[in-house]
């Protein structure tokens, strides 16, 4: 299930767009300005972002130039800004897609999953994630720490790769359950959770007890704590 963030101060749109994309499924965290959009980026795990142009406390503009210095997290900008100008702006700092108001549900789902889908593609086509130290080869399903090959089980990888590939983002406990059972097919409960990151830190990091990829946010769930690139 992917979790969109929805960044607009309109109330009256916020509701209709919410119930929409709720009943289609897909899980919406809300935020109506920069400050609060950027809390939920620092505590949630965002799959796309919806993003107004004129926000109260600035530019929607800003908000996107700032999340492309780390992350390739999909951003659709909605606005009542229609000129040519307005949508080559938007393209040219990283929006992925621009959807004018007042906005058209259906045409918003359609933009919504298309962009989904390239994302998904996109992150297929890398090979190779790397982190520091850490390197992991997709084609070969190996995982390497300073250029030693580490031995991980079927599940310490789905977990690695869920961390991995959404870098300085929480990755909620119930999100990565959820991915785990649905990916291996096995029942994974908290404990288990816990005694997996427990072991993955064992083999990653160089002071288990003192995390620097891999860091518990108390109570909310883990978060991959470094710069990713992928090639």
């Amino acid at each position: 299930m992917n979790r969109l963030l929805l960044v607009e101060d309109d109330e009256n749109l916020v509701f209709g767009i919410e119930y929409t994309l709720s009943s289609e499924g897909y899980r919406v965290s809300q935020a109506g300005s920069l400050t609060e959009a950027r809390h939920v980026l620092h505590n949630e795990a965002i799959d796309l972002l919806l993003l107004d142009v004129n926000l109260p406390d600035g530019s929607g503009y800003q908000l996107c130039r700032e999340i492309r210095e780390t992350s390739q997290v999909p951003i659709i900008f909605l606005t009542a800004l229609d000129e040519e100008a307005n949508v080559v702006a938007g393209l040219e700092i990283g929006a992925d897609d621009y959807v004018t108001k007042p906005v058209r549900t259906k045409e918003l789902l359609s933009r919504i999953k298309a962009v989904l889908r390239r994302n998904q593609r996109s992150q297929q086509e890398v090979n190779i994630w790397c982190s520091g130290d850490i390197q992991v080869r997709l084609l070969e399903g190996t995982v390497f720490k300073k250029n030693e090959e580490i031995t991980l089980t079927a599940l310490e990888y789905r977990l690695l790769l869920m961390l991995i590939t959404h870098p300085k983002q929480i990755c909620r406990r119930d999100s990565l359950l959820s991915h785990l059972w649905d990916m291996s097919g096995e029942f994974v409960d908290d404990n288990t959770l816990s005694v997996h990151i427990r072991r993955l830190r064992e083999k990653m990091e160089i002071v288990p007890a003192t995390p620097e990829y891999i860091v518990t946010v108390r109570g909310v769930g883990y978060k991959w704590n470094a710069n990713v690139e992928g090639k």
